[in-house]
């Protein structure tokens, strides 16, 4: 039988490309090296998997160094010696390891583990994510440019540069420019900016329900297509308020952590929209049960991620064809940073479409001795 037996975690500092932030702080910072964790699964007939956690303290709890040690003394040692194929079993494996407390624990740091494991298994079978799941209802996912920028004048020249890359649809980050009026100044200007595109707004649970509803109600002019996550991942109360409230559909993300938390909403009548993120769900097997309980709800499905580089990109990608998700989804790593270890094949987007990978497992391929050299000794504070 073929075992899980070893699995690395790396720290490694990624190029970046621009300054982006989300209303709890900076994501990336121009010029200051972006830390991913990227992890190694081996198995005992030899077979590499590869997975990425992105550690963001202002979007979520988990630290590099938390994710680091979560990995290496708890979720590794829960994983060696299982069964590759058992995908399943590693989850409950996982919640056996750490108390899921009010959903799920350590998200990031489980999906690294799950999404290498997926990686792996295929590979071992020389089938490709949507081969092993037997499901993939398309082969191009639009992607959106996230709009960067505090003025105005700023996210215009974001937009205008999205443009130029060939993005058609932007997403805009709002609670995070000090007032109403200057929330709706900058949505106005990007609108102007881009009148035919597809706009939809993303809080990262900036707000109250009641100055989410004061910015609903001003957004309404400027046609925005969602509202996501405008109040604190636990408010149902207000999830539900706003759902039923709100002159705009409202997108739920931080808040669906776990398929149960979906199961909550559902039973709540508090959600419209399912935003799908691998990492947040904690892997693929979790995301891909998210998904499916949504569709069987008769709800709407939307793709985003967390800033990942090419590993989690690609995961990403099979996630969301296998849903068949067809509204621009915000996948914006090539946006803000680099993936110098990726080999070919790899990933090609082109005017803001990407191409679902179609090769063994993920799809792409690494250079490990590249990632060796961009491991931290001591990851930064």
């Amino acid at each position: 039988m073929n075992l899980i037996e070893r699995v690395e975690a790396f720290p490694v500092a990624l190029p970046t490309l621009r300054d982006f932030a989300v209303s709890g702080g900076a994501v990336t910072t121009a010029g200051r090296p972006a830390v991913r964790v990227l992890v190694k699964v081996t198995a005992t007939d030899g077979t590499t998997g590869w997975g990425e956690a992105t550690p963001i303290p202002s979007w979520t709890y988990e630290t590099t160094e938390s994710i680091l040690s979560t990995i290496t003394r708890y979720l590794a040692p829960a994983a060696v010696g299982r069964p590759l194929w058992d995908l399943d079993g590693l989850v409950t494996a996982f919640d056996r390891t750490l108390s899921r407390g009010y959903s799920i624990g350590m998200p990031l740091a489980r999906s690294a583990v799950d999404v290498a494991c997926h990686d792996a298994v295929a590979r071992s079978r020389g089938l490709s994510l949507a081969e092993l799941w037997g499901r993939r209802r398309r082969d191009t996912i639009e992607l959106a440019w996230v709009v960067a920028g505090q003025t105005p004048g700023e996210v215009a020249a974001s937009v205008a540069e999205g443009r130029r890359h060939g993005y058609r649809h932007v997403k805009v980050k709002v609670g995070l420019h000090g007032s109403l009026k200057a929330e709706v100044a900058v949505v106005e200007a990007v609108r102007q900016a881009a009148p035919d595109a597809v706009l939809w707004v993303d809080a990262n649970q900036a707000f109250t329900a009641d100055a989410a509803l004061r910015l609903a109600g001003a957004l309404v002019p400027y046609d925005v297509a969602v509202f996501e996550q405008p109040v604190p991942a636990n408010d149902l109360a207000g999830l539900r308020r706003l759902r039923n409230a709100s002159p705009i559909t409202i997108a739920v993300d931080e808040s669906l952590r776990h398929p149960t938390d979906l199961a909550t909403f559902v039973r709540l009548d508090a959600v419209d929209v399912v935003v799908a993120k691998v990492q947040r769900c904690g892997g693929l097997t979790l995301a891909l049960r998210q998904c499916q309980l949504a569709e069987d709800c008769g709800l709407p499905v939307m793709g985003s991620g967390l800033t990942e580089s090419d590993i989690g990109l690609a995961a990403s990608l099979h996630l969301f064809a296998a849903f068949g998700v067809d509204t621009p989804v915000d996948l914006n790593g090539r946006q803000f940073l680099t993936s110098p270890y990726a080999t070919g094949p790899v990933i090609e987007v082109a005017d803001g479409v990407a191409k679902v990978p179609s090769g063994p497992g993920l799809g792409i391929e690494v250079d490990e001795e590249v990632i060796r050299e961009l491991t931290l000794d001591h990851p930064p504070v």
